[in-house]
């Protein structure tokens, strides 16, 4: 099974010659072309989304022109393919999740063996992103949906689609888990995210939230803040800091904590980087606030 390969030096310009699908047009300029099929075009619109089945003679007015405004992805399909039905089911899903933002066009190799040809399908399913009138991105083989939706993702960037990232049910049962106090259901699903997709900053700040509410868990927040009175009580500050973020003083969690890197050395130095270092991870990179404490730990550390 391949990845998608988010990148689009995957082709060099013209290395898929289309030349001899394209006919001549009266006007250099093509029509803007809606996302939605032509009167009568075969396919269908799913969920206000265009789901085309694509002919040899009808690729050049369904995906190039089509691809001219809006990205069209195309499955290369066979109605014997098994893979075939596991992925083109879920692209169809995403085409109409996607809200008009790109067009599936479905190829059916076998009563379109040229097209296949000139895209040098060598094993099905393939999938082409089309944009611009050219290929810019390809996988073969069944792929996660979460990296699915990655590619798609990509594929709406190389186009200047401005798409908001769609909902992840994942996140929102994960979520659901942590909020209701399931920590364990919560930090299994967190984890299941990450081991699928390593790259989740949402469900890095998840697992990082489910941390903070187990070491907190029990705490009476005056009594901790009582005992973080002696500056070189390591633990009493690592839980002042804990309740400092949940009641809204993560600035001055932070603060506590790079204050705390610089009296300390060895493990508990190490310990207390790597504390500051997961109520980063709640906040996320984009917090000011996030990128100032980042500044301060490095000069406490070098």
């Amino acid at each position: 099974m391949s990845d998608p390969r988010i990148t689009s030096s995957i082709f060099t310009r013209g290395a898929v010659d289309l030349s001899a699908l394209r006919t001549p047009t009266p006007s250099p300029t093509p029509a803007p072309v809606q996302a939605g099929p032509p009167a009568g075009a075969p396919g269908g619109a799913v969920g206000g989304v265009t789901v085309v089945d694509v002919t040899e003679a009808t690729f050049q007015s369904e995906v190039l022109e089509r691809s001219l405004t809006t990205p069209v992805v195309v499955d290369f399909w066979a109605e014997w393919c098994q893979p075939c039905k596991q992925l083109s089911p879920v692209l169809e899903r995403l085409a109409v999740e996607g809200g008009g933002a790109w067009v599936l066009a479905k190829v059916d190799v076998d009563a379109n063996p040229r097209l296949a040809q000139m895209f040098r399908v060598q094993g099905i399913p393939m999938v082409y992103a089309v944009v611009g009138g050219q290929p810019v991105d390809a996988f073969s083989g069944v792929v996660p949906e979460p990296q699915l939706r990655q590619w798609i993702q990509a594929v709406l960037k190389a186009g200047g689609v401005a798409a908001p990232e769609p909902e992840d049910p994942r996140l929102d049962e994960a979520d659901d888990a942590l909020m209701s106090g399931d920590l364990d259901v919560a930090e299994q699903a967190y984890r299941k995210i990450l081991a699928e997709t390593p790259t989740d900053a949402a469900a890095e700040a998840g697992l990082a939230q489910v941390g903070l509410a187990r070491r907190v868990a029990g705490a009476d927040p005056q009594a901790a803040l009582a005992a973080a009175a002696d500056p070189d009580d390591v633990d009493a500050q690592l839980l002042a800091a804990d309740i400092e973020v949940l009641s809204g003083l993560a600035e001055q969690a932070y603060q506590r904590l790079v204050g705390l890197v610089r009296r300390t050395a060895g493990d508990d130095r190490e310990k207390v980087r790597q504390h500051l270092v997961g109520l980063f991870t709640i906040a996320g990179p984009e917090d000011p606030a996030v990128a100032s404490a980042r500044r301060a730990l490095a000069s406490a550390l070098f």
